[in-house]
């Protein structure tokens, strides 16, 4: 390629500068001009930005909470929150992002405690929105704590009687308390608002639940469904109504819907293993308790499950060693010994009796013993003062 230079018309000619002001004067005005339309677009762009970005923030993640995605619904509605807490809709789907997740699988229970340090927090701030009263209510009543939250509810509900998450958490702290038909009164109060929605639907499940109308219950979670198919605690809820009501077809449909969304799920393949175990498809159960146990090493419920399978499929070996991981990890965790784990003893002393280990047995036996003085039990275990049979006369 040529250039062509006589088209540039380049000179080198020296031009005569002119006197005179004026021209500088021009030059000061339009820096000037130019200085305040610059000014003004900063200030116009910069102070709209993050409104704009919050709120683009805010429907991304209500986007994500219809999706299912509950880790993004949370992480951008938590950023939403910490840059503008005036925004009580991003500190809402927050929550209730927290809460949801909570219970999809086995090691979420800390977003309870999260949302209710969340809530706790925006009290502080905005001590008197019943919006977020009504919010640290729900978030109360998630984590345990049900006669503060049934409190504060009433308190809400008392300025407010269509604030729909208070009379939500209303309803579940009865049902925490035990007042099974009071719970299911507030629920049903609940559903009659004109924009009752997903949470309402599934309040209304649970106390359907809490008093046996599982036939009732299943209809009702499935219309939360129907609102939004993605949300796994939804199908949790779903098998376990249709368990009750004898469907195990409706429950394993549920359980393999959760798979299919969240594969690496492991609390879903506990409840496969308690189905299969259920329907004594012994194999079965034992392959997903194996998987619960590879993928959550640490979960003494997984071990538990595992243990008790072996005992039924009449492998008291392998059960007295996967006991004796379900009851190590609970004296580590320092975890109370209710039904469940009750079992995690007694099965391994029984194996460990059917295999004539008496040192094994009276191991787990003296354990037991030690850990359970002075806690109330529906079931007990104990030998005679002699001690147990295989084992003559220990004393």
């Amino acid at each position: 390629m040529r250039i062509q230079r006589s088209r540039s018309r380049l000179t080198f000619r020296t031009r005569r500068r002119r006197s005179g002001c004026l021209p500088l004067t021009f030059l000061l005005m339009a820096l000037v001009g130019i200085g305040f339309l610059s000014q003004g677009w900063l200030d116009e762009n910069l102070n709209r930005s993050p409104t704009g970005s919050a709120t683009a923030d805010l429907r991304d993640a209500n986007e994500a909470f219809d999706r299912g995605d509950l880790d993004t619904a949370a992480n951008l509605s938590r950023q939403v929150w910490n840059n503008h807490l005036d925004s009580i809709d991003a500190l809402s789907l927050l929550v209730r992002s927290l809460i949801y997740r909570s219970y999809t699988d086995y090691n979420r229970d800390i977003d309870r405690e999260v949302a209710l340090q969340v809530t706790r927090d925006a009290v502080e701030w905005h001590p008197d929105d019943l919006r977020v009263q009504a919010l640290h209510a729900y978030a109360l009543q998630a984590a345990g704590q049900s006669e503060e939250a049934w409190n504060l509810a009433r308190q809400v509900l008392r300025q407010d009687e269509t604030n729909q998450i208070a009379r939500i958490a209303l309803s579940l702290a009865n049902a925490q308390a035990g007042g099974y038909e009071n719970a299911l009164r507030e629920a049903e109060t609940l559903n009659t608002l004109p924009d009752a929605g997903l949470d309402a639907r599934r309040v209304l499940a649970i106390t359907l639940a809490d008093v046996g109308r599982y036939d009732e219950a299943r209809a009702a979670v499935e219309e939360a469904i129907a609102l939004n198919n993605r949300l796994l605690v939804l199908y949790f809820e779903q098998a376990l109504y249709a368990l009750q009501t004898g469907d195990f077809n409706a429950a394993t449909a549920a359980y393999f819907r959760i798979m299919a969304f969240d594969p690496d799920n492991v609390k879903v393949r506990l409840r496969m293993c308690e189905l299969s175990s259920l329907l004594s498809e012994r194999e079965t159960a034992l392959d997903y308790c194996r998987q619960v146990t590879q993928a959550a090493p640490r979960w003494t419920a997984g071990w538990h499950a595992l243990g008790r399978e072996y005992f039924l499929a009449g492998d008291f070996l392998e059960a007295q060693h996967s006991l004796n991981r379900c009851t190590s990890l609970a004296v580590a965790n320092r975890t109370p010994i209710d039904d469940k784990l009750f079992e995690c003893w007694y099965l391994q002393g029984q194996a460990a009796e059917i295999l004539g280990d008496c040192d094994g047995l009276l191991a787990t036996y003296r354990e037991f013993q030690s850990l359970s003085g002075g806690v109330s039990l529906k079931q007990t275990w104990t030998y005679p003062p002699e001690g147990p049979e295989i084992c003559g006369n220990p004393n």
